[in-house]
């Protein structure tokens, strides 16, 4: 007999194989991570039933389980919000990281709504060319929409961008902006028309007798669930609505990815 034998005689025991060990740790871990997961996904799952049976009507899209004091993300009707796992509360609202100083709720949303900006058309839009017009925003605008036109001054503070200006013209909330749009578009220089009345209430005088993309543009914005004006949309299909700062918008476009 070797009296120097360190250990038992695997060839007998089954389970005493030289990496039987970590293959066990490997299966055991595996199955936690799909317990927690499969957990998570039960949560969320009894949350969106019970926010259906709260707020019933209500078209609850997605519900998500947030890394912030057990919040819950709802994703309902277009909009964000946020309740626990008894939806004892609903609260709609921007919640902000303190350590990144970011808005996760506008990102996600960003995300949540993202849309394939090869539906839209570019060349139904007013082009602009700022300096090198590497980046890219599109942007449905209304001519008579105060909040467009708070808009179009912060726009101007923007460099190296090209920008897509969407007539989107809502004849119910404003009386004639319809046939306003039509006169830009129909304008010689539609950059210059569109910058003269945003900025300086130069109303072009031509009549609209060319052929206008407003229409169209009204279709694809319905398919889009565009129902905001000004609405922006970044090279990623990520989806602002606003009247946006020139300095936060001139972080989102560094921000957004090119496609």
């Amino acid at each position: 007999m070797d009296g120097r034998r360190s250990g038992p005689d695997c060839s007998r025991i089954p389970v005493c194989k030289p990496d039987n060990g970590a293959a066990i740790l490997r299966k055991l871990l595996l199955s936690f991570l799909v317990l927690i997961w499969t957990a998570a996904f039960a949560d969320e799952a009894s949350v969106k039933k019970l926010m259906e049976s709260k707020f019933t009507g209500a078209r609850i899209q997605t519900v998500t389980k947030t890394g912030y004091g057990g919040l819950y993300e709802v994703y309902v009707d277009g909009q964000i919000g946020y309740t626990d796992e008894q939806v004892s509360f609903f609260i709609v609202g921007n919640l902000i990281d303190t350590k990144t100083n970011k808005n996760v709720t506008q990102q996600r949303l960003r995300k949540l709504t993202a849309i394939n900006i090869k539906d839209i058309p570019l060349e139904l839009g007013i082009r602009k060319v700022r300096g090198n017009g590497k980046r890219q925003l599109i942007v449905f605008s209304d001519p008579m929409c105060p909040h467009c036109q708070q808009l179009e001054p912060e726009l101007a503070k923007i460099d190296n961008v090209t920008i897509y200006i969407m007539l989107y013209p809502v004849e119910l909330k404003f009386k004639g902006t319809t046939e306003l749009a039509k006169q830009i578009w129909c304008s010689s220089d539609r950059g210059k028309a569109w910058d003269d009345w945003m900025l300086r209430k130069v109303k072009p005088t031509i009549k609209p007798t060319c052929k206008d993309p407003i229409a169209r543009l009204d279709q694809i914005g319905n398919k889009l669930n565009i129902n905001a004006t000004p609405t922006l949309i970044f090279a990623d299909g990520g989806i602002v609505p606003g009247a946006l700062k020139a300095a936060y918008l001139e972080k989102l476009l560094n921000d957004t990815p090119a496609k």
